[in-house]
């Protein structure tokens, strides 16, 4: 995928070449990989090869060449050479470089297929032809992309850093802890009461540590580190089945380099490599 990519919501009024595109069936997208490499496909038109979309979304341009993503039917079948791959599947073959424009392919292929109606009145949404916008043609209701905010945070007392198992992971995976924001909440808050939640623990010397666009669905994870305050473990056994403090030589299964959440702990372990 090539690195250039810039935002769109006009597409060309002429185009010769073929378009690069980012076809989903339900969550997962199309592909020719050979196990070591992912492509996407490159046609004027999907219907090039065989495939018959739902609809049709205009994303940009990636060194001057324009991108859309497609919404498939959960029955389409695969055109030979190519496979239907999962983003977290992809991004161990072909790494960021297209694992985040196809996050945003995923995010506004999502969007357009769950706002093809105004919220409000129930009329058919228009696209706004100014910006990444859906419009009600009856009540002027302006609906946008989606985005959830969630923070995320490292959580270190000495040489140890606070590692939690979600209910909903797989067995034995443990990572940092994260919640969404909450309406009228501050992101610092949203990290105080997330952690104490989940744990029992408070927080202190909250440091903003970077973001992360997030497309399962539409979150945007806001990191931060922290160090402890105060408090016993005591997990709430709701979301949160087990939770230790753990040094970089004693880590159980962690997530991997695709998330902020690996950057998190990636960090502390950079610090902390010495300890016991």
């Amino acid at each position: 995928m090539p690195m250039d990519f810039q935002a769109g919501i006009r597409p060309p009024d002429e185009h010769t070449g073929p378009s690069l595109w980012f076809p989903f069936r339900e969550d997962k997208l199309l592909v020719a990989a050979d196990g070591r490499t992912a492509s996407l496909p490159r046609a004027s038109a999907l219907e090039e090869l065989g495939i018959h979309p739902l609809r049709v979304q205009y994303l940009g341009t990636a060194d001057g060449t324009p991108c859309y993503s497609a919404e498939l039917a959960a029955d389409s079948p695969e055109p030979p050479g190519y496979a239907f791959m999962g983003l977290r599947q992809l991004f161990g073959i072909a790494g960021d470089g297209l694992f985040k424009p196809a996050g945003l392919a995923f995010q506004v292929m999502s969007w357009d297929r769950t706002h093809r109606y105004c919220g409000a009145c129930g009329k058919a949404t228009r696209d706004d032809p100014e910006e990444r916008a859906k419009v009600c043609p009856d009540c002027g209701l302006k609906s946008f992309p989606r985005i959830s905010p969630a923070v995320i945070v490292s959580v270190v007392r000495g040489g140890k850093i606070l590692l939690a198992r979600a209910r909903r992971f797989p067995v034995k995976l443990y990572s940092v802890i994260a919640g969404f924001v909450e309406p009228g909440e501050t992101l610092e808050e949203c990290v105080e009461r997330e952690v104490r939640e989940e744990t029992g623990v408070t927080v202190k010397n909250l440091r903003y540590f970077g973001s992360q666009p997030w497309p399962f669905p539409n979150s945007l994870m806001i990191a931060f580190t922290a160090q402890h305050a105060g408090g016993e473990i005591a997990v709430d056994e709701n979301e949160i089945v087990d939770a230790g403090w753990f040094s970089p030589r004693e880590f159980p299964p962690i997530p991997d380099k695709i998330s902020i959440a690996r950057r998190l702990i990636d960090r502390f372990t950079e610090g902390n490599t010495a300890q016991p």
